[in-house]
């Protein structure tokens, strides 16, 4: 769906290159996550993959074609979520999905239903400027779905949401993965990332440091050790239990025993320290 080989990109008057020379394939009915700190080049690799930015060097192909022969078709295929906001504020919310609507020549789907799956059908006749940030945000989701697209990028799409309205756009993405399209997630957001992506790449400074499934990652990363937490005269202890062989440790099943268990938990690394390990930045 999406190949990239050897792209560079400087912004005029910059010192230096924004995108070096990186490289990835994305495939069909796979939610690939572009990860890294404000400033790592992963809004600019994305806008150069949907056309917004030229000047650059390298190969991008998209859906199977080369980028410099698409034309404004391309937005047939292709829907887009930016992490900031853009609508017309004067108008409704069903205004501004119908006026987008009327843009696509082929098949959409139903504003009004884009709006429910959002949790924003109460709100359709209301005029936008009356909308939070999180509103804004579930509307321009909304509205990246319209023309049904085949390809669907995301730049930080749960920001300014509370819990329950990101646990859905989450929701949808891997609904949506499972009806057989191709998600290309920008974010600084590791759990996120982990929740939702069957791969990831970490992008510091313009450069791809490491390409990988974030299970695959944990596993490289964790320590294969078992802690437990119990109760001893009503007292929190905690001890630690090497994973191999564990069902063969007497201790450790003496332990479970007779104790009061309260957590057993396998010592898993996360996205985000595994992150700092790879390429020696943090994500702020």
């Amino acid at each position: 769906m999406i190949e990239v080989d050897n792209l560079e990109f400087t912004y005029p008057g910059a010192d230096g290159k924004a995108i070096k020379g990186i490289g990835f394939n994305i495939e069909k009915g796979e939610i690939f996550g572009f990860l890294g700190p404000s400033g790592a080049g992963k809004t600019t690799t994305q806008k150069i993959i949907i056309g917004l930015l030229k000047g650059w060097d390298g190969k991008v192909n998209i859906l199977g074609k080369d980028l410099n022969k698409w034309k404004t078709d391309l937005y047939e295929k292709i829907g887009i979520g930016f992490e900031a906001p853009n609508h017309y504020l004067k108008l409704t919310a069903m205004e501004n999905l119908n006026l987008f609507r009327s843009l696509y020549s082929g098949e959409t789907d139903d504003p009004l239903e884009l709006l429910k799956i959002v949790g924003l059908e109460k709100d359709a006749n209301t005029r936008v400027s009356s909308f939070s940030k999180g509103m804004k945000m579930r509307l321009n989701f909304a509205r990246s779905l319209l023309n049904k697209p085949e390809l669907w990028f995301l730049d930080e799409p749960t920001t300014g949401l509370d819990p329950v309205n990101a646990k859905n756009i989450r929701n949808i993405v891997l609904k949506k993965r499972e009806e057989g399209a191709t998600i290309f997630l920008t974010t600084h957001n590791m759990t996120v990332a982990d929740k939702l992506c069957d791969r990831v790449g970490f992008i510091v400074d313009g450069e791809i440091k490491i390409i990988e499934s974030p299970r695959q990652l944990k596993i490289q990363e964790s320590k294969n050790i078992v802690r437990v937490e119990y109760l001893d005269d009503g007292k929190t202890q905690m001890k630690e239990f090497p994973m191999k062989d564990i069902g063969e440790n007497r201790e450790f099943i003496d332990l479970i025993k007779s104790d009061k268990i309260e957590t057993i938990h396998s010592q898993e690394a996360t996205l985000e320290d595994i992150f700092i390990k790879v390429t020696g930045r943090s994500l702020s």
